[in-house]
């Protein structure tokens, strides 16, 4: 699991909780709701989330903990290729349920 670096996760969900003020305050203000939905889906991104609100709660674990005890949350661990292991392909089965 690759995870953000903590500055970039601070400094967007800083940019999301600003925003969020922004839309709060005026909630009419189109603008301010563009800004604060490109600013949610950035953290979900950052954070594999995908809910905004999820992703800001994510953020703020991950900036308050290590980053053992973040993983052993979260019930994974760093893979060291990055990439996701696949059953063998006469084990895959088609989302019909045939072979």
């Amino acid at each position: 699991m690759l995870l953000p670096a903590k500055d970039e996760v601070a400094r967007q969900l800083r940019r999301y909780r600003a925003w969020e003020r922004v839309t709060l305050a005026s909630p009419g203000d189109r603008s301010g709701r563009a800004g604060f939905e490109d600013a949610g889906y950035t953290l979900c991104v950052l954070m594999g989330k995908r809910c905004a609100r999820e992703a800001a709660d994510a953020a703020e674990r991950y900036l308050r903990s290590a980053l053992g005890s973040y993983l052993q949350e979260q019930g994974g661990r760093p893979h060291g290729s990055g990439a996701a292991r696949r059953a063998p392909p006469w084990d895959r089965r088609s989302r019909t349920g045939r072979h």
